[in-house]
């Protein structure tokens, strides 16, 4: 107990020296404080060679999360790139611990990081600090390259696995398997740093997944009593996390195509099947599928492959059957308890989502010509997309955030690339989307509501240019369109929609008038009689001596406007506009608000 007591007490000296040494960034240095710092570093590098020593028999959680945090805060002040240097530390590390430079203190810091990695693999909070420690430090530009040329970077480098580090064992099921894509990250900028072209230092680099990968093959091709169901599901998370971590790191076209050589065709198969075998666990289906999200994702331009190449179908074909195979299965699971429905569906779906958006959104696969050559790569996709939105309450969008973010996203970049599909869908769908944006465009989140102005200004474009067109320029198919035919079949949708979006500008505080600014012209040139209606109604429920002001700040709003949809004349309404709120807050409470006429899903 009386040791206990002692280094939790040294545990809150050393989280102290920490933070004295972490609000110096923001004042300019003196040499007296630089003097004490050094003092106060070399006694706390000191108290470390005398824990880590008793490491392998006993040690103190509190005291080495203490020592993490430390080195969070020295590597603020005294490493990294545009950060003060003083001498006078460093001078006080050399005379009292040999420590004369940055490199040498770099190495202290891994030698404690792998030491963590190797014994503490029973304490989540240190693994968890410690490779977080490890990230920052292969982030700076300086940093990355000193921290190369050190012998315990290289051992890490090769020799990641489970027996040098058991963190990465399938057995230590009491360590987060995030840890894993956050080391992978840490090592993969690591090694990136001096890789350029050299295949056979990747291939190297790979050597202990691919074992496994091979494992992998081998076991789901023919399972063996020998290994369970949960030992392969461990390994396919382990691999899918290591694999994903070393993908964010590949920031550059080089690094990511010599990535994907290795990957594809070779191994990308065991993942469909873990999908296919186990679709109903979220522990394997979340990171595999963040697995494909990440691969299909276009970051920093890394997927900008040659004209030459075909690797932007081939990779768009592999995520299609991801979602393919995938939204498959998921759709044939009924009867979710509300509890569950997030983590065995929904979060699956709104990985799916992100996939599929990434590729539409990545440029780097040519969508137009599939068609030509009979690839249905994008329509089983689009399909899988409409049945599993179709299977989502209206409510789930709105109630779980990360699947309202991915959903939101993905309906727009779709409007915007792919208007033609969604001109081609059944009515009860187009009706769906379009409930869903009416329900968009009040939701609390701005981001939410600012994307789903710019969807139903996309679809209202497509609608307002195509009606404005000769009938002898229209295909056949838009003809029997039922979103071409949605003013007239059912006026009530969008004349709903303007109502909401102009009751939302006058009356209520709008986050995002520009926004709602671009769809609100788009909603009263398709129904300008219905635009007319409100506006009688708005100025006869105002008192007499308003009713002339409001029809002058009805003429105002509309005053220059043209029939079409140009940019000018888009940005002299969102003017206007401007004008038109103004206006109405010189007395906001003799206005009465505009109510719908209908409710939408009548």
């Amino acid at each position: 107990n009386e040791l206990r007591i002692r280094e939790g007490q040294l545990a809150w000296l050393v989280h102290m020296i920490g933070h004295v040494m972490g609000v110096r960034i923001s004042h300019s240095s003196t040499a007296s404080y630089d003097t004490m710092d050094g003092q106060l570093v070399c006694r706390v590098l000191q108290l470390m060679d005398l824990t880590d020593a008793q490491l392998p028999q006993r040690g103190n959680e509190h005291l080495d999360l203490a020592l993490i945090g430390f080195f969070e805060q020295f590597r603020k002040i005294y490493i990294g790139e545009m950060i003060h240097k003083s001498t006078q530390v460093y001078r006080m590390l050399g005379e009292r611990l040999g420590l004369n430079d940055e490199t040498t203190v770099l190495n202290v810091i891994v030698r404690k990081i792998v030491t963590n990695l190797k014994l503490w693999t029973r304490s989540r909070s240190i693994t968890i600090r410690t490779l977080q420690l490890l990230q920052d430090l292969s982030v700076g530009f300086t940093s990355v390259r000193k921290l190369v040329k050190l012998e315990s970077i290289q051992f890490i480098l090769d020799n990641h696995t489970s027996e040098q580090f058991p963190f990465l064992s399938i057995a230590a099921l009491q360590v987060d398997m995030r840890c894993r894509t956050m080391f992978y990250t840490a090592l993969g900028r690591l090694l990136l740093v001096e890789l350029r072209e050299d295949e056979e230092k990747l291939r190297q680099f790979m050597s202990p997944i691919t074992s496994i990968l091979e494992q992998l093959q081998s076991l789901m091709s023919t399972p063996q009593q020998l290994v369970s169901e949960q030992e392969i599901k461990h390994m396919v998370v382990g691999c899918t996390r290591d694999l994903r971590g070393i993908l964010i790191a590949c920031n550059t076209k080089q690094s990511y195509v010599m990535f994907f050589d290795w990957f594809y065709p070779t191994y990308i198969p065991i993942f469909l099947d873990a999908l296919r075998l186990w679709y109903l666990d979220p522990f394997v289906t979340s990171p595999t599928l963040k697995l494909m999200a990440e691969l299909a994702q276009n970051r920093s331009q890394r997927l900008m492959f040659d004209v030459t190449s075909p690797k932007g179908v081939l990779l768009f074909r592999e995520a299609s059957k991801t979602i393919v195979t995938y939204g498959t299965c998921i759709l044939s699971l009924n009867d979710v308890p509300e509890s569950e429905v997030y983590a065995r569906k929904l979060k699956g779906v709104s990985i799916c989502f992100n996939i599929l958006r990434s590729t539409l959104f990545g440029s780097y696969v040519n969508f137009g010509v599939m068609k030509l050559y009979g690839d249905t790569a994008l329509d089983d996709a689009l399909s899988v997309f409409v049945k599993l939105v179709i299977s989502l309450p209206l409510k789930h969008l709105l109630d779980y955030p990360k699947l309202s973010i991915a959903y939101y996203t993905l309906l727009e970049t779709l409007t915007q690339y792919h208007m033609e599909f969604i001109s081609s869908l059944e009515p009860d769908v187009i009706i769906y989307l379009l409930s869903s944006i009416s329900e968009g465009l009040t939701a609390l989140d701005s981001s939410v509501c600012t994307g789903c102005c710019s969807t139903l200004d996309h679809i209202l474009t497509y609608i307002f240019k195509k009606r404005n067109k000769p009938k002898s320029s229209l295909s056949p198919a838009d003809s029997i369109s039922a979103l071409l035919q949605l003013p007239e079949a059912r006026p009530e949708i969008l004349q709903d929609m303007l109502s909401s979006i102009l009751n939302t500008v006058m009356f209520e505080k709008c986050r995002v008038q520009w926004s709602m600014s671009r769809p609100l012209l788009g909603l009263i040139l398709l129904n300008e009689e219905y635009f007319k209606t409100l506006h009688d109604r708005v100025v006869s429920l105002q008192p007499p001596e308003r009713q002339n002001a409001m029809v002058l700040c009805f003429d105002n709003l509309m005053d220059g406007i043209e029939y079409n949809l140009a940019i000018r004349n888009r940005d002299k309404f969102t003017q206007n506009l401007s004008v038109f709120r103004r206006d109405l807050t010189i007395s906001p409470k003799d206005i009465s608000t505009v109510t719908p006429t209908s409710d939408m899903m009548t």
